[in-house]
């Protein structure tokens, strides 16, 4: 390959190295620029002469100023740059912007499953679910047997899942803090995917009880749905208690019939780990416009990652379809830099070295290239830490970004999840398909086995970002039809990690 360079916005003065394996000193791209060094791939050179103080630009926006006089063809580094102070949340233009309603897309379907509650499953998923890390253990034996000796008498049913997580005791279970763990872990028991009707194991002594934990709903909470482990006599009783629940569901579950429903049942969170700095020129530009088509079809599309999306929140509040929204987003930066600010940190704090080895100088950076997941219609609606979602079109759902808190947040709404990464991740999730989308096609071939979906091409202009965009959305319709992905295929799925920003006692 000859030496190539994106430059994204043609004002910015640096371009994004395309090699993979980097370009050496001496060497002469297009536009006749001379690598003044070795520059690796992703990594940022100068375009032309960037005298120190001077705004350093990607994106057409600022990502730093230079703290020293950088020479075109000069790798631009982490250490060249001082990061600009965050966008004022008093100062944010609302709704001033708000994107025209494009043509609704008619016609999109996939094959899914129907529950009781309006709601439709991509997967047909037993879940149990625990109100205590204590019982971890003995659901997990539990499952291993319930996989090997029950499982395959129902054909219909994908899987059996345990919902085990780090909460339930030793927290202050009344702080106003454990509101989003509750909720988290409610909600996730009500995953589409499990039909909205767990199986519950208890240890019997914890502070968040069956009660708390689903707010007194009463049909949850009959009897023969929930098993106390102190109830019991001995280990193998409690896991034959466990193994009969198991069963009753499992024949009900087995009866389902995937069925074909309109593409506006789908409700996708996107994510993104492990990224690069081609990761806001190819893989998410990539999902941003498949996000645009699954709005047009009616589907809810969820972007979260609040300190992903900081340093770019002026970009979305113009775009938020009423004030109100806008406030809502606003709100939720505020939350987050207070939360933050308490614990002795800044949003600064967000960035990985693995982000720096790809090319990602700070968290300005990074959040203009992670926001770009949103695509470009109006922002419908922000939800909470935790929220059930239930609005159509885009919406901000707000989780931090760590890749595991940030999918085990979006469980409590999405029934498909899309995940791009620059470095690379075997993240998975057990209630839910997740679709591995790399922002680099060397990335690809070195993980064909892990990767879904190559947006690579894009760098080279191969392909455009909005025809990565329409296969990208019609993987997401076979997948939604149960069509595995690398993840599944592997059984690769993440411990439940609910974000918890309470006291533990």
């Amino acid at each position: 390959m000859k030496p190539l360079y994106v430059q994204v916005n043609p004002a910015d003065n640096t371009g994004i190295v395309v090699n993979p394996e980097g370009v050496p000193a001496g060497s002469e791209f297009a536009s006749g620029l001379i690598a003044a060094e070795a520059i690796p791939q992703s990594h940022k050179t100068a375009l032309r002469p960037i005298a120190a103080g001077e705004p350093v630009l990607r994106y057409g926006f600022v990502i730093g100023y230079a703290v020293r006089d950088i020479a075109p063809g000069q790798w631009v580094r982490e250490d060249m740059l001082h990061m600009p102070a965050p966008p004022s949340l008093d100062e944010l233009p609302l709704a001033t912007a708000v994107p025209p309603a494009q043509p609704m897309l008619e016609g999109y379907t996939f094959a899914g499953f129907r529950n009781p509650d309006g709601t439709v499953g991509t997967r047909n998923i037993l879940g149990i679910t625990t109100t205590v890390q204590c019982v971890a253990p003995t659901v997990n034996h539990a499952v291993e047997r319930i996989r090997a000796e029950l499982l395959p008498r129902f054909p219909n049913v994908d899987d059996v899942v345990a919902i085990t997580h780090s909460y339930g005791c030793g927290v202050a279970i009344d702080a106003p803090g454990a509101a989003i763990p509750i909720r988290t872990l409610r909600e996730i028991s009500r995953n589409p995917n499990i039909g909205g009707d767990p199986l519950i194991v208890s240890l019997g002594c914890e502070k968040l009880q069956p009660a708390k934990l689903f707010s007194n709903d009463l049909p949850i909470l009959e009897p023969g749905n929930i098993i106390r482990l102190q109830d019991e006599r001995g280990f193998a009783e409690t896991v034959a208690a466990i193994l009969r629940g198991a069963e009753k569901r499992l024949a009900v579950l087995n009866r389902r019939q995937r069925e074909i429903v309109p593409a506006s049942e789908l409700t996708v969170g996107l994510q993104c780990g492990g990224s690069d700095a081609f990761s806001g020129i190819t893989c998410n530009p990539a999902v941003g416009a498949a996000a645009d088509l699954l709005v047009r079809a009616g589907a809810t599309v969820m972007f979260s990652e609040v300190t992903e999306i900081r340093d770019a929140v002026h970009l979305l509040t113009p775009r938020a379809a009423t004030r109100e929204v806008a406030l809502d987003l606003i709100r939720e930066m505020r939350w987050y830099d207070e939360y933050l600010a308490r614990g002795g940190a800044d949003r600064s704090a967000n960035t990985t070295p693995g982000n720096k080895r790809g090319g990602l100088s700070n968290i300005v950076e990074k959040a203009l290239g992670s926001v770009a997941k949103a695509g470009s219609s109006p922002l419908n609606y922000v939800a909470t830490h935790g929220e059930r979602v239930k609005a159509k079109g885009l919406v901000f759902a707000a989780t931090p970004a760590s890749d595991f808190i940030c999918g085990t947040q979006q469980l409590a709404s999405m029934n498909l999840h899309v995940f791009t990464t620059g470095e690379g991740s075997p993240y998975g999730l057990s209630l839910v398909p997740v679709v591995k989308v790399s922002s680099r096609t060397a990335l690809a071939e070195k993980w064909p086995d892990l990767i879904d979906f190559d947006a690579g091409p894009i760098a080279t202009g191969e392909v455009t970002v909005a025809d990565m965009g329409q296969r990208l959305f019609a993987y997401i319709l076979e997948a939604a039809s149960g069509r595995r992905t690398w993840a599944e295929h592997w059984k690769l799925g993440n411990a439940l990690s609910p974000f918890n920003p309470g006291p533990v006692t």
